[in-house]
């Protein structure tokens, strides 16, 4: 009994760390575009989801195209979505985002692509016999988990952008804090300067008279 426990929480741990997924950050400069291939067979599904991170107004323009160069998903200026497809024919499928309408805007981009069905966590999991107390356990942790996966992986974001919006407002600051000393120095010089003409005229006009 205890091998069978053992044996399911084993698939339990080699199910999480095999989940077919790939996710990244990237950085996509102003006036230019970025695309990501994937070879897939036909009937496979897939799921996309992206977000800017940073820069201008956190918007990106997204498409993606089958083997055959069709159209499957186009949006412009989009700060974060999703899209699921399941494909018709088997080739190299392109993820493509582009910044070229931004002239001096530098985006962070977060992209997660997901492809295939899921598989069932337990090889016997379809048959027609009901499932262990361990084997059920087992399925509640596995759905705990992937709703945990998602959260930090939205607060890893939210993190993200909220940490880029700090250094860009305290970057703003600095700047606005040393254009205004530089402001209060001139103009501490022209006042000088302006009181130093007026005892200079004085001078002038009292030499002038005598």
């Amino acid at each position: 009994m205890h091998t069978r426990h053992y044996q399911v929480i084993l698939v339990l741990i080699v199910y999480i760390t095999l989940v077919a997924c790939t996710e990244l950050t990237f950085e996509l400069p102003d006036n230019e575009k970025q695309c990501f291939y994937e070879d897939l067979d036909s009937g496979v599904k897939f799921d996309i989801d992206f977000q800017v991170i940073a820069g201008g107004n956190y918007d990106v323009d997204c498409f993606v195209t089958d083997p055959m160069n069709n159209v499957l998903y186009q949006e412009r200026k989009k700060q974060y979505d999703s899209f699921s497809h399941t494909t018709t024919s088997k080739g190299v499928y392109k993820v493509c985002f582009s910044n070229e309408f931004s002239t001096f805007s530098h985006k962070i981009v977060y992209l997660d692509f997901r492809m295939g069905e899921e598989r069932p966590l337990l090889p016997d999991m379809n048959r027609a016999t009901a499932l262990t107390q361990m084997e059920s356990a087992c399925l509640s942790i596995h759905e705990i988990l992937k709703v945990v996966t998602d959260s930090q992986t939205w607060y890893r974001l939210r993190e993200a952008q909220d940490r880029m919006r700090a250094e860009d407002i305290n970057a703003r600051v600095s700047y606005w804090s040393i254009g205004e000393t530089l402001f209060l120095f001139a103009v501490s010089i022209g006042q000088v300067l302006m009181l130093k003409s007026f005892f200079s005229e004085k001078k002038i006009n009292v030499n002038t008279s005598t």
